[in-house]
């Protein structure tokens, strides 16, 4: 199943919308891919191995299940995650890029590839309904802690320095 969405971070027709930078939108997301937890709070630990220019390994426990996998990170672009075949866990990726089409607009563009075929009957669309529907809240709330954090100016540079 593949599967993508965007979510529109910055409109400068809407003044409701606090503006982030990309800078702090950058920030955000690779602090997902660093502390999960923050984001994920049913994730019980994360142990980052294998640091290497642009990308690290980690290992994601939930409960009795551990998945390893790998992220690329293209600075102020994209954060690709790469989840290598394990047990009964096909192969599959998720990329968050950045898009800023024109001045003041900023999106994330969310891609999902599960790494398995789309459903051919009802029962397993009503499935890929429901994940698809898991993913885009999952994102959601990933864009709310990168506001709020933006907001609290956790996401400034100074801040994490």
């Amino acid at each position: 199943m593949k599967f993508e969405h965007l979510i529109e971070i910055n409109d400068p027709l809407n003044p409701l919308i606090d503006t982030i930078s990309v800078e702090q939108l950058w920030r955000g997301l690779v602090l997902r891919a660093e502390d999960p937890k923050r984001f994920m709070p049913h994730l019980d630990e994360c142990t980052i191995s294998e640091r290497e220019a642009g990308s690290f390994k980690r290992s994601l426990r939930y409960g009795e299940l551990v998945i390893a996998d790998r992220v690329v990170l293209t600075p102020l672009l994209q954060v690709r995650y790469e989840v290598p075949s394990q047990g009964e866990i096909a192969e599959s990726r998720m990329t968050m890029t950045i898009e800023a089409p024109s001045e003041g607009v900023l999106w994330v563009r969310f891609f999902y590839d599960d790494g398995n075929p789309e459903a051919g009957d009802e029962m397993s669309k009503m499935y890929e309904d429901f994940k698809k529907s898991a993913y885009q809240e999952a994102d959601i709330d990933t864009i709310k802690i990168v506001r709020q954090l933006a907001a609290d100016g956790k996401l400034d540079a100074t801040y994490l320095n």
